[in-house]
């Protein structure tokens, strides 16, 4: 195995099974070691642990590793900040995009496939910047578990050309969070920051201002509850969904919450006694899911 493997009778043993997605992640990257890559960075521990692998990797080639991220008002500030550190740490040539996703009707107007159209408006500028620069091979985080649950964007990878090595090779959300953890990643545990148009029901148009509103009510509850953090808009209902363990926490803090969100402008804020889950929005599109109209 190569650098940095996990061998037996080292501290912070993984499983055997994750063991073995990492060697198979190992080589390959190793086979691609010999070009420069450019990989879609967000910062998040997906896309961290590639930047990881790959720039040791390349280290024994002279080749580089990009890690490009996209300055896009539909993702928190603090994303970009934490991308450009987490690229400092693992040895990256980080690089930032500015897109405005919402110039484009056809995403601003939020269809179903919403994710689909964005996808593909962000890879091709990413690409577009890649082969300026002599770089055929563009990589992106996509995870096994993502795979197996409405993500109408990977489509669009398979469009474009995008290799998702974690999806290639089948490493799942908990196996990525166990390797990276192993290495010290400093965002290992932290929790995914989707984009904030997933806050929105589809069919409303997407509107910065609303999506500002929030985003600050998500920060002022991340404050006192740690974990997943969610507010969905339906009309001028705040739905909040927290970590089902945190639900407590929340309830204790129910004035300071009520007060914020009310003043935010939010009519009515309930919390959803579901706990957080990934997704909870495309709850309507299930059935279309499972006939296969979206891929």
């Amino acid at each position: 195995m190569g650098k940095g493997a996990l061998n037996a009778g080292e501290k912070g043993m993984v499983q055997k099974e994750t063991k073995e997605k990492l060697c198979k992640l190992e080589q390959y990257f190793s086979q691609r070691a010999g070009q420069d890559l450019c990989l879609a960075f967000s910062g998040g521990v997906d896309s961290s642990l590639l930047l990881k692998m790959a720039a040791d990797a390349v280290a024994q080639t002279g080749k580089q590793v990009y890690a490009v991220t996209f300055d896009s008002r539909l993702h928190p500030s603090c994303d970009l900040k934490i991308a450009k550190q987490v690229a400092r740490e693992l040895g990256g040539a980080h690089h930032v995009i500015t897109i405005d996703e919402l110039e484009q009707e056809e995403i601003r107007s939020n269809p179903v496939d919403r994710c689909y159209r964005c996808k593909r408006h962000l890879f091709q500028a990413l690409k577009v910047w890649a082969q300026s620069r002599g770089i055929g091979l563009v990589l992106d985080g996509t995870n096994e578990d993502d795979m197996h649950v409405y993500r109408p964007g990977i489509r669009a990878l398979a469009e474009l050309g995008i290799e998702s090595p974690l999806a290639k090779l089948h490493v799942t959300k908990g196996q990525v969070k166990e390797i990276a953890a192993y290495y010290g990643i400093s965002v290992a545990a932290r929790p995914s920051t989707p984009c904030m148009a997933t806050r929105i029901p589809y069919g409303q148009e997407i509107d910065y201002g609303v999506l500002a509103k929030i985003a600050e009510g998500e920060a002022y509850i991340k404050g006192f509850i740690p974990g997943n953090v969610r507010l969905r808009l339906h009309g001028d209902v705040a739905r909040l969904e927290v970590d089902v363990e945190r639900l407590p926490q929340a309830l204790e803090k129910r004035e300071g919450i009520v007060g914020c969100l009310k003043k935010l402008g939010f009519a009515y804020v309930v919390l959803d006694l579901e706990g957080f889950r990934s997704g909870s929005m495309d709850v309507h599109i299930k059935e279309g899911l499972k006939n296969g109209i979206f891929t």
